[in-house]
């Protein structure tokens, strides 16, 4: 690991252990993208891929034809109105409403160490791996903006981490109307974009299209990173597979409005940028004021997509997931939801926590409706006070029945919202987020606290903090149910309307880190209607995420391969439910679906007092599977073997521990055949000198034989079935 600056050449160099950044300066001003990819041992002659000695050339040589080497050339953070007409990662418009900006070089500074962001969730060093970070100053001494592209890498891994930060050095305010992370720009080489695209229950599935002429964006402007689409994408060379092909990839560590957009020029380059979305944003930046951006993680591989998901997988292991649970086995919970939605009482979730005690699980999670008047989903939101009809003699009574069996205790929250039906909303209707005059969509009976406000901002802490603080309680499930309409805020002025979205993102992040910070050793899981926001941002303040709330095991095989392209498994929030599935209406075997969320952190989301003998000796034989595998699980290297998306008829993945000692496979056929064959699957990740023995069985194979040959495994009789391989190194 380095970061080089070549002066005689104008060149920085960032390596890593397997691959290089270089970044040029062109005609001493103009910052540009040289190269992305596999390391380079020197840069020689790498300035020469600016093209700078080639038409159009650079404005000291030619400037009655500067706008088309602005047009044209390759650069690192691309702004508006001085001649690219591509799309630009900042946009400022000055008190007299100028929109003109164009950064040149400055400076720069190469440090030890990676700092942290304030106020925004960031990767970070990590004990006993070096970190470096270069800072690039550039300036529009015009306007009297300054800029600092970050650029950060780790000892241990291949990434490379991007964010800037925008100072007003001048003497009025400036109005930054679009400020993104992070911009690439590279010759095309027929791309295709992949993309994770969905709706709520049916989050991150994988969609490839061609990169051709014009924009192609992934996008959400609904105030989380959302469902519909996710705050990721990559280019990817033609044919590229799980293990080969060429991949760039960009990963905005950020839990709201996002844009990721690809366009390609007319001369057939493709530029990519990433940040927070333009529309409806824009941040007063006061003389000697600051405005830092979110954090992009972007990944080079030439070995294919799944050495892309290792990557990502390692770097949020290592730098980007905080809680003491990171490499700690999570406890098997129950989730009340599905067994009962509104309608319990102690003596109902005690009954529950008896039957899950003696099937080996060891948290009880009480979900909505224990607060305020919450019988149905349209009141109450805002009044966090336990309702004692349903418990008698509140939290405490009810965690001492809990534990008394056996299990601890975990709590369902939506802090961020407030119903309209609500003593909180009776008392402070301006706490809502809304237009004054206009009356207020309502979505799932209920609108957004306005988190700009610091007043709401503490409320909603210390109302969450007072209900810990109650009890003993080990886990919190903090939701959020609904997306942002009828932006406004009677705290902001109207000048300062357009920041509330980021300003609210912001509200959460401290809301988030100020409970972590009373309450260290509590397990959080993010949710927000299921997948909702499932992003890196989230990961810095939970080390687990509500995978979605659709639990069908079929349904899931999508939804988790495009979940663990990104992201560890053990950051997948993954349960077995009862059949048919409360959403879809599908019946799979209780085997299958345990297979399925053995995939994740595992837990269960059904009435278990309902459960037959058999099934509850089917949840005991679970639970021993997820205590033998969890630590590979969570700690091991993923690999994709199969995709049900793509075939159409079975999924396959495997989980291999780094030393290479023992891997999982789990097979799912999603739909039996007439007249088939057993299937060949080719194991990854072994050692191949090494012999390997088939857990359950006497059959040992050479671990060449298991990833060159494969393993056979038989078709099985009826749809979704499905087993579990584990091979172990003698």
């Amino acid at each position: 690991m380095s970061i080089t600056f070549d002066k005689a050449a104008n060149i920085f160099q960032l390596n890593t252990k397997a691959v290089s950044y270089l970044i040029g300066i062109a005609d001493e001003k103009y910052i540009g993208h040289i190269y992305f990819g596999k390391k380079l041992d020197n840069c020689q002659g790498g300035y020469a891929l600016l093209r700078t000695d080639e038409k159009p050339f650079v404005p000291s040589k030619n400037e009655r034809d500067k706008a088309a080497f602005a047009d044209a050339f390759p650069y690192e953070y691309p702004t508006s109105g001085a001649g690219d007409y591509r799309e630009p990662c900042l946009s400022v418009r000055t008190a007299q409403g100028c929109r003109i900006c164009e950064l040149v070089y400055t400076g720069h500074e190469i440090i030890d160490g990676k700092p942290g962001l304030y106020g925004l969730p960031s990767t970070f060093p990590k004990e006993g791996a070096a970190a470096q970070t270069l800072e690039i100053t550039c300036e529009d001494a015009y306007i009297g903006l300054k800029a600092v592209l970050c650029y950060s890498i780790f000892e241990d891994s291949d990434a490379v981490i991007r964010s800037v930060r925008l100072i007003n050095e001048s003497k009025e305010p400036l109005y930054i109307e679009r400020v993104l992370s992070a911009c690439m720009d590279m010759d095309d080489e027929s791309f295709e974009m992949l993309t994770l695209t969905g709706s709520w229950a049916r989050e991150r599935h994988m969609t490839r299209c061609p990169a051709a002429y014009g924009k192609h964006t992934a996008s959400s402007v609904r105030g989380c990173s959302s469902h519909q689409e996710h705050p990721f994408a990559a280019l990817l060379t033609p044919g590229t597979t799980q293990d080969t092909g060429e991949v760039y990839a960009m990963h905005f560590v950020y839990s709201g409005n996002f844009l990721a957009l690809c366009q390609k020029s007319q001369y057939e380059s493709v530029r990519m940028v990433m940040g927070i979305h333009p529309e409806g944003f824009e941040w007063v930046l006061d003389p000697w004021e600051s405005f830092q951006t979110p954090e992009v993680v972007c990944v080079y591989s030439d070995q294919g997509l799944g050495k892309m998901s290792r990557t990502l997988h390692d770097l949020y292991r290592g730098h980007l997931i905080r809680s003491p649970y990171l490499h700690k086995k999570r406890p098997v919970l129950i989730n009340n939801w599905e067994a009962t939605y509104f309608e319990f009482d102690s003596d109902k979730l005690a009954a529950i926590a008896k039957d899950a005690k003696e099937a080996g699980i060891e948290m009880l999670v009480m979900d909505d409706g224990w607060f305020g008047k919450r019988n149905l989903d349209d009141s109450s939101l805002g009044d966090w006070t336990v309702n004692e009809e349903k418990l008698p003699g509140g939290l405490p009574a009810l965690v001492e029945r809990v534990k008394a069996e056996g299990l601890s205790f975990g709590i369902w929250f939506e802090p961020e919202m407030v119903s309209p039906d609500s003593d909180l909303f009776r008392a402070h209707p301006d706490w809502a987020i809304q237009v004054p005059g206009r009356i207020p969509t309502q979505s799932r009976a209920q609108y957004v606290l306005d988190l700009s406000r610091p007043e709401v901002v503490d409320y909603v802490c210390e109302c969450v903090a007072k209900i810990l603080r109650s009890a003993d309680i080990s886990y919190v499930k903090w939701d959020m149910n609904r997306q942002f309409t009828d932006l406004g805020s009677t705290f902001l002025p109207p000048k300062r309307q357009g920041e509330l979205p980021h300003r609210y993102i912001l509200g959460v992040y401290e809301l988030q880190e100020r409970l972590i910070t009373e309450f260290p050793d509590l397990l959080l899981e993010n949710c927000a209607s299921g997948g909702g926001r499932f992003d890196p941002g989230m990961l810095y303040y939970s080390p687990q995420i509500w995978c979605s709330d659709d639990t069908d095991a079929v349904e899931r095989l999508a939804i988790q391969e495009g979940t663990a392209l990104l992201y560890p498994l053990s950051c997948m929030g993954a349960h077995v439910s009862a059949c048919p599935n409360h959403i879809v209406g599908r019946s799979t075997s209780f085997e299958t679906r345990g297979h399925v969320a053995l995939g994740g952190t595992f837990g269960y989301e059904l009435d278990i007092t309902k459960l037959s003998v058999e099934e509850k000796e089917m949840v005991k034989k679970q639970i021993v599977l997820y205590h033998q595998y969890g630590n590979l699980v969570r700690e091991g290297d993923y690999y994709r073997i199969a995709s049900w998306q793509e075939n159409h008829r079975y999924d396959c993945w495997e989980v291999a521990a780094k030393d290479q000692s023992e891997a999982v496979v789990t097979y799912v056929q999603v739909l039996a055949g007439a007249n088939v064959r057993s299937r060949k699957i080719r194991l990854k990740g072994l050692d191949g000198k090494a012999m390997y023995r088939l857990e359950g069985t006497e059959k040992t194979f050479g671990g060449q034989v298991l990833m060159y040959g494969g393993v056979l495994i038989e078709p099985q009789e009826g749809d979704y079935r499905s087993k579990v391989l584990h091979f172990i190194r003698m």
